[in-house]
């Protein structure tokens, strides 16, 4: 299937099973993580930078913050807001070849961040920090590839990849996903789901031990060489309405999680 990238990751971590919402503990909050080559200072700049954009938007939970022109000048001092970092080889265990170095292994890097320092960037940048419990949120999704077409269930075979996608879509802003079973779908097939309000699909993913919904679709364009995917959330009385177009689905549902954090931590539109 096109625009799949796998990750080996356990089912009982994919259905996030649990109470409905959470605060997210301020230890894991303020610090990021990126992947970068090697532990040399150039790349490790590159990472600061990336990571500066990663803590600031999971902390406020609005990703408009990174299109500011304000950040340009906050990216290139990125490294003096950065507390400790550290490094863990993404190849460990695995031999060094006599043509590959330390220096191009790729690594995680996480940067550790005092939660004062972030927020006063946010608070440059016109923003404020979301410390309020995180939801766990039932993904309500259906999923169409030309004569392929299902509902994303956790016992659907064919969503294996897209819901381990979702869960680490969720992962680096502290949300939680999970997928009601085809016994809590209320009895909607794909089309009835779709067109389901909100209020139904809410009240459904509460019935499913999660907190809220979040509903959508994604359906593959040979003419945009990618998915075409919408997604709805409710809040504050008001359903928002968000899309994207020709990408993977793991940036699919990149762009729903960051759109729902967006809704939930009161950054309105996505």
């Amino acid at each position: 299937m096109p625009g799949i990238s796998r990750f080996v990751v356990g089912l009982a971590g994919l259905m996030c099973l649990g109470a409905p919402a959470r605060a997210a503990p301020i230890a894991d909050l303020y610090q990021a993580q990126t992947v970068v080559t090697g532990t040399g200072d150039v790349n490790r700049q590159i990472g600061f930078r990336d990571c500066l954009d990663k803590v600031l938007v999971k902390v406020s939970g609005d990703q408009r913050l990174t299109q500011k022109p304000e950040i340009l000048a906050l990216r290139d001092k990125a490294a003096d807001f950065v507390q400790s970092f550290r490094y863990h080889d993404r190849l460990e265990g695995i031999p060094i070849h006599d043509e590959q170095g330390t220096h191009d292994r790729p690594h995680d890097l996480t940067c550790i961040y005092k939660p004062a320092v972030v927020d006063k960037l946010l608070a440059q940048l016109g923003s404020r920090p979301w410390l309020g419990a995180r939801p766990l949120i039932a993904v309500f999704m259906t999923a169409e590839q030309g004569s392929r077409h299902f509902v994303l269930t956790p016992d659907e075979d064919r969503g294996d990849a897209m819901r381990e996608s979702f869960t680490n879509a969720a992962s680096p802003l502290l949300m939680r996903v999970s997928f009601p079973k085809t016994e809590q779908l209320g009895g909607l097939d794909e089309k009835a789901l779709s067109a389901a309000d909100m209020a139904r699909l809410d009240n459904l993913a509460k019935k499913a031990r999660a907190a809220r919904a979040l509903a959508g679709s994604i359906v593959w364009s040979d003419k945009e060489l990618g998915w075409i995917a919408d997604w709805r959330l409710a809040a504050r009385g008001k359903t928002y309405r968000w899309q994207v177009r020709g990408v993977s689905f793991d940036e699919a549902f990149r762009v729903a999680m960051r759109g729902a954090a967006q809704i939930l931590s009161g950054n309105g539109q996505p």
